[in-house]
């Protein structure tokens, strides 16, 4: 049996247009979707790492961390590990992608009529896909540990809409990331240099303000803080939404826009 099967509807001969787009992309998603769940101990350690952070600064750290303006620390760490989740679920395309051009998978994509922006799409929608599930459960653990909604459902949703967004962004950026690299290996190293950073240098897990001002000048204005404050303000109520939102959004649509084009470039280029 081939090792990457021909998602079914791919069919030699089909006219290239934008419903073939579509169709391709569905149907690539769907077989990246199903290689994940034929690999549950991947899904597991996905879902293990935030969960571990969860329940490390809730019991461990949060009690010596102060945050000026909310009266529990889990109501601020909850938030911050969505866009955490979202951040380090899109570097993960990067070995995706890189694992795929290793193995001679995204090659047999390449041989058939199959639309090439459709190889790259149904790569970050299924990264999605599981993000989605993945930051419900990280919500879910916070509920359980006593993290509490203080604003309405759309807002909530809102939030986690944003949540959405940042790392479909992401997703795209380290599938760019994937194609210059090409080798599973060095993508997760290098997710990882990338990702690590951003995280940590950002209002993620306590307050910019107790940072160094050359640090906090940073941190105040790259996209993981102002995803993270966006979503706090949409769930909790806390601050100003507008402008964190505002940039956010700006934030993510800015990397789709440069990464997809870019990635897209690079992979006509292989």
């Amino acid at each position: 049996m081939s090792t990457f099967p021909i998602p079914e509807g791919i069919r030699v001969g089909r006219s290239q247009n934008p419903w073939t787009f579509v169709v391709d992309t569905l149907r690539l998603t769907r077989r990246s979707l199903l290689l994940a769940v034929r690999m549950p101990q991947l899904i597991i350690l996905g879902l293990l790492l935030p969960t571990m952070f969860v329940l490390l600064f809730r019991y461990v750290f949060g009690g010596a961390i102060i945050v000026p303006g909310y009266h529990s620390y889990v109501d601020y760490l909850i938030p911050g590990i969505v866009v955490q989740t979202a951040l380090f679920g899109g570097s993960s395309s990067a070995v995706g992608v890189a694992d795929d051009l290793s193995k001679g998978a995204t090659d047999r994509f390449r041989s058939l009529p199959t639309s090439r922006g459709a190889i790259l799409a149904a790569r970050t929608l299924a990264d999605l896909v599981r993000l989605a599930y993945t930051i419900a459960l990280i919500i879910g653990l916070g509920l359980l540990v006593g993290f509490r909604f203080h604003n309405g459902w759309l807002q909530v949703l809102a939030g986690a809409g944003l949540a959405l967004l940042f790392g479909y962004a992401v997703s795209w950026f380290f599938t760019l990331l994937g194609l210059f690299v090409r080798s599973a290996e060095t993508a997760a190293v290098a997710g990882s240099v990338i990702a690590f950073p951003l995280v940590f240098a950002a209002s993620t897990f306590t307050a910019t303000a107790s940072m160094p001002h050359w640090l906090r000048a940073f941190a105040d204005r790259q996209p993981v803080s102002y995803t993270a404050n966006a979503i706090r303000a949409l769930m909790l109520g806390t601050g100003p939404v507008q402008r964190p939102a505002l940039y956010a959004v700006a934030w993510s649509c800015g990397i789709i826009v440069v990464s997809a084009t870019l990635a897209t470039w690079r992979f006509k280029k292989i």
